[in-house]
């Protein structure tokens, strides 16, 4: 699968004001659980500095692609910076920051299910396999599905569930 075409799909069924909340709190990442990577924007490989990630990932199902936005909390809020410290830590500090600092995946959309691609599908079909991924494997933190994830309508990403961060869905982000 030509992973560029994921990042410029799925990117495009955001609203703009979606991309803008999250792109000043996280970082955008692809998860692939087979062999479990987590990959950056840019293409770099970043697993092994959210080691918390790559353990949870193991016990989600093999074949899937998630796309999100790594985020880390404060307290209520999101934190740029320490996501920063976190993106720049190296093997030696990685584990006592992910202690410290763990870091949360906002899920919202599958590019890949059971090794099938649905890049052709369209969202509201994809969305609805991420939310029944969600349910059949009852999915928390580090995961978090964006309340509403419709494309175009401002509510994605700006507006997650409302139970928390320590239970695996995200508050409102800082504005």
């Amino acid at each position: 699968m030509p992973w560029s075409r994921c990042w410029r799909k799925s990117h495009r069924q955001l609203s703009h004001e979606t991309q803008q909340s999250l792109e000043k709190d996280g970082y955008r990442a692809l998860l692939f659980t087979d062999q479990v990577r987590l990959q950056s924007r840019r293409g770099s490989l970043i697993q092994a500095r959210f080691p918390e990630l790559v353990r949870a990932a193991a016990e989600l199902p093999d074949g899937l692609v998630l796309d999100g936005e790594l985020v880390v909390w404060a307290g209520e809020r999101m934190s740029f910076e320490a996501l920063q410290r976190r993106a720049a830590a190296g093997r030696r500090s990685a584990a006592r920051l992910a202690e410290e600092l763990p870091a949360h995946l906002i899920v919202f959309d599958v590019l890949q299910l059971d090794g099938e691609e649905l890049l052709h599908a369209a969202y509201a079909e994809r969305r609805a396999r991420l939310e029944q991924l969600f349910a059949d494997h009852d999915l928390r933190a580090p995961w978090t599905l964006p309340r509403d994830g419709r494309p175009g309508d401002g509510a994605g990403m700006a507006h997650v569930l409302d139970r928390g961060p320590r239970s695996g869905r995200a508050r409102h982000p800082r504005h």
